[in-house]
Order: C-alpha cells, then structure tokens, then sequence
C-alpha cells in the first residue's frame, strides 16, 4: 500500500475525479437556471416575482444547513460516505421535476436539490484541499469551482435550448437523470475517502486551533468573518441574478433561447475564470483579489439596472462572471490558510452555510422589493449591498 501523500501531483487521480464528479454536481443546478421561471408562469401560471423565487428561497436555506452538517459530521462519517449520501438523495428530482402536477412538488425538488448540493459540493471541496495540502490551494479551487460552474453554464444553456425546441417538459430533465447516474456511480466505486490525509497534515500544521469555531468563522475572526460576510452578499446577488434575470429578459422581449444563452454566460465566466483566478489566489494578496471581485460585481449589477440590449447584457453578464470568478476560490483558500486541520471542514461548512443562505435572502429580498416596486428597485439595492461588502473587505481584512 501507498504511503499517504500530501500535494495536487502526488493525487492527481483522485483529485482529477473529484473534479469530474463536481461537474455532475454543478449540473443539477444548470438544470434549474434558465427554465424553472419559465415553468412557473407558464405551466403553473405563477406571476408574483416572489412566488417564483420560492424554489430559490427553499434552496438556498436547505442547502446552507447542509452545509453546516456536512462540515460537522465529514471527520466523523466519512467525506466519502456523505458524498454517496448526496446521489442517493438527489435520484427524485428529476422525475419530480418532469411528472410533477403542482407546485409545491418543484418546491420540494429544491428541497432535495439543496440537500444534494450541501452534501455533495462540500464534500468535494473539503476531499481535495485535503488532497492538496498547504500548497496550491487556490489551484484546487480553482478547478473545483471551474468544474462546478462550468456544468452549471453549459447544463443551463442546453436545457434551455432543448425547451425552447420540445417544450419545458419532459426532455431538458432527461439531462437530469443521466447526472445523477453517472455521479452516483463515479461516487461509490471509485472515490476514496481522505480523512487519513487530514491526520497527516494535522503532524505538520502551525496554525492555531479556534476558539469559538462557529463564532470565528462567522465574524470575530477579522479575516474568516470578512470572508464569511462577502460570501453571503456574493450569493445574495447570484440568487437575485438566478430568479430574476429570466424574468427581465422575458419582460424585455428575449426569447427562451436568448435568456438561455445570457443566464449561461455568467456562470461560464464565473466557472472559467477560476481556471487563472485561483492559480492567482495562490500568488497575489487575497484582500487585493476579494476586494477586486466585489466591487466589480457591484459595477456590473449596476449597469444591469439601465441595461436595455443584447449586447450590453451580455458584457454585463461578463464582467459579472468575472468579479465572481476573482472571490469564489479565494474565499475556500483564505478559509482552508487560516485553519488548523482539524478545523478546516468545520469552518468551511459554516462559511459555505452563511453564504448559501445568501441565496434565500437574495431571493427573499429582492421577490419583496420586485412586488411592492419593481425589478430594477431590486437590482439596485442588491447593488449598494455588495458595494457595501467590497468596502468592507478593503478596511477589515488585516492580517
């Protein structure tokens, strides 16, 4: 047997399939991202901007509490054994997405989608900064994220290209089915667990251990609660771009294939990007890096307030795919740099739950803002909160 080995080279096989099984996992999401809004009006004749960011909503909380679960039992259970869990719960969806008669049964498939996401995503993402070590970590990241959002973009693009070629049902979920047998699969037989490199790695590591892991990470620690708060603004503006993007671009009088194609190049950026912003993340301050993504992602969402053409939403959607391509495996290396081993997963899980939970409050906020105003009210206040986060990046983040 194969003494235990820290470092990308030295693992290159089971990072490359957690890669791989990560894809499948940013591809359950791109099922949903350009058509579910479209379901909702048109198959459940749901109008109310907030009605339609329920599933979002139903998401993002379940997805941010499994998040915080799947850190806190992955030393105990196994990264492994709560990987395989995600598959098994996510076999439903979508059949539930293509027979489903009401739609409190979608709800319930993002019910089970957040669940799958929480356990599957966190697992992959804590697997390979074990793998890894304390070197390349934005690296890692880098391609785990690029893997994710890459499938989210190009599932996107075709489930909205098949629906607006065969309708919305049944066949944009047949993808569905297909990325949950392959990830199931590729997840039971031939991903191994990495507990036995965190025990490596805890022989070696300096970094103190937290006091207070949930408090830390949440805010108290000057750099994990900067991190952590700039996390929940990302995903409150990715939920608010996620539910009602569709919405403006139907109402702007793009048809199903253009909004397919625009709500696919943000995260293709977003997913693409990391292939070079984590390598960066890497070599460059991170402060410098966070700041950067921030406060472009605001510009853009304030361009997308006056944005009226195509070509204009599409350099938009661009820049805004960038500013989060600058943050995402940023967030994961400045978190995994500044815990001790035996931490790590724990305080990744509740990162990822305060950002996750971004996106209910993205959907909760600017549903209510859209009905009593309008969609463009609600762009604009996601705006100034994420310019609000940028800002304080730039003046708390201290090493």
């Amino acid at each position: 047997m194969k003494p235990i080995q820290l470092g990308l080279k030295e693992n290159w096989k089971q990072f490359t399939l957690l890669v791989i099984v990560n894809a499948f996992v940013g591809g359950m999401v791109g099922l949903e991202r350009s058509i579910i809004p479209e379901l909702a009006e048109k198959e459940f004749h749901i109008a109310a901007n907030s009605a339609i960011l329920s599933f979002i909503v139903v998401f993002g909380i379940v997805k941010a509490l499994t998040n915080y679960f799947t850190g806190t039992f992955a030393n105990g259970w196994g990264r492994k054994n709560l990987l395989v869990i995600g598959w098994l719960v996510a076999i439903p969806i979508p059949f539930i997405m293509i027979y489903g008669n009401h739609w409190n049964w979608i709800v319930f498939a993002n019910v089970l989608l957040g669940i799958n996401q929480g356990l599957t995503w966190s697992s992959t993402v804590v697997m390979k900064i074990d793998l890894v070590g304390d070197k390349q970590r934005g690296f890692a990241m880098g391609l785990n994220e690029f893997a994710g959002y890459i499938a989210v973009a190009l599932v996107a693009f075709f489930s909205g290209y098949i629906a607006s070629e065969y309708g919305i049902r049944p066949y944009p979920f047949y993808i569905g089915i297909g990325l949950v047998f392959l990830g199931l699969f590729s997840s039971f037989f031939l991903i191994k667990d990495t507990r036995s490199h965190v025990q490596l790695e805890k022989t070696t590591s300096s970094i103190p251990k937290l006091k207070r892991v949930f408090l830390d990470t949440t805010w108290r620690h000057k750099i994990l609660g900067t991190v952590t708060q700039a996390g929940l603004v990302n995903n409150l503006n990715d939920g608010m771009v996620w539910g009602i993007f569709p919405i403006i671009l139907s109402q702007r009088h793009f048809n199903i294939a253009q909004i397919g194609m625009i709500t696919a190049i943000y995260p293709a950026v977003w997913g693409l990007g990391q292939l070079f912003t984590g390598k960066m993340a890497d070599k460059f301050p991170k402060k410098n890096l966070l700041f950067m993504g921030m406060f472009l992602q605001a510009l853009a969402l304030f361009g997308f307030f006056i944005a009226e053409t195509l070509p204009l939403f599409v350099i938009l959607s661009v820049a805004l795919g960038f500013g989060t391509a600058l943050v995402y495996p940023t967030f994961l290396a400045t978190i995994a740099e500044n815990t001790h081993p035996e931490d790590r997963a724990k305080s990744i899980g509740i990162f990822r739950l305060w950002r996750d939970l971004g996106y209910a409050f993205g959907a909760i906020l600017t549903g209510i803002i859209a009905d009593i105003f309008n969609l463009n009210a609600a762009i604009l206040f996601i705006a100034i909160i994420t310019l609000f986060s940028a800002l304080i990046i730039l003046f708390r983040f201290k090493k």
